[in-house]
């Protein structure tokens, strides 16, 4: 079973949201959600909420399917950040110039599956 969850127009910096997100790829989602909790940059508290609703949807897609549900067995299969529009703002400088800055957004994607449990049958 996979779920996921996504939010977009995110006010982080799509490279910064990018160094936390890649710190749960891959990882049971129990362990990932610990450690967002404690990871210092300020991107892991959106990339928290994304992450703990796609946990939610895939309860709630589990009980629609009457699936057993164990949310100890869900992994992060996928997680990546896109970048969303780009906020474009002037600030006054010396002799009448002026200064572009670029407020840019995120759009935070993150899956979780279920470990498929069939044993793939090759040899090496």
């Amino acid at each position: 079973m996979e779920a996921k969850a996504q939010a977009r127009g995110v006010r982080v910096t799509p490279m910064k949201a990018r160094r936390v997100v890649n710190l749960i790829r891959g990882k049971q989602a129990s362990e990932a959600l610990a450690v967002l909790q404690f990871a210092p940059q300020s991107a892991s508290d959106p990339v928290y909420k994304v992450l703990a609703s796609a946990i939610a949807n895939a309860r709630v897609k589990a009980d629609k399917e009457s699936l057993p549900f164990d949310e100890r067995q869900l992994v992060v299969s996928e997680a990546y950040v896109d970048e969303g529009p780009t906020m474009k703002r002037f600030q006054p400088r010396a002799q009448g110039r002026a200064y572009k800055i670029l407020k840019r957004t995120s759009h935070i994607t993150v899956h979780v599956a279920q470990p498929s449990t069939s044993s793939k049958g090759g040899t090496r």
